[in-house]
């Protein structure tokens, strides 16, 4: 999976860095692996694409039932903030329509927002620049 992740317990903050070819697997692999754990429930989450070269599961559907699953993993309890970094147009785009399905998801509780920055991102997270 190219998909490596931390999980910062101290700023309670998930930091995933996607790295060459992203596919539908990975995406959905990733999203059931880190967030059907008890422990990371209501953390912030940074989500750093600019190691990807390309993604293969490119379907608005795909994008909306990702929003969807996620969603319904998201806790109710402590709303949480989602920060995509993403400098290549493309990838851009799609964190844009991800973050629209989000808004839409009805169990959603994660704001996300797309940054083309890393800076932009920790800023808007509250993330120490340090421990990252």
């Amino acid at each position: 999976m190219p998909i490596t992740y931390y999980i910062d317990r101290d700023q309670r903050l998930v930091v995933a860095t996607p790295q060459g070819v992203l596919t539908d697997a990975d995406v959905f692999g990733y999203q059931q692996d880190v967030w059907s754990r008890p422990d990371t429930r209501g953390y912030d989450e940074l989500i750093d694409m600019t190691g990807v070269s390309r993604i293969e599961f490119v379907s608005a559907d795909r994008v909306s039932r990702l929003a969807e699953l996620s969603g319904s993993m998201d806790s109710s309890v402590s709303p949480s903030k989602l920060a995509i970094i993403a400098t290549a147009d493309f990838h851009f785009g799609l964190g844009r329509m991800y973050q629209t399905h989000r808004e839409i998801a009805k169990q959603s509780t994660k704001v996300v927002r797309v940054f083309r920055a890393r800076q932009e991102a920790l800023q808007w997270l509250g993330a120490s620049i340090k421990t990252l």
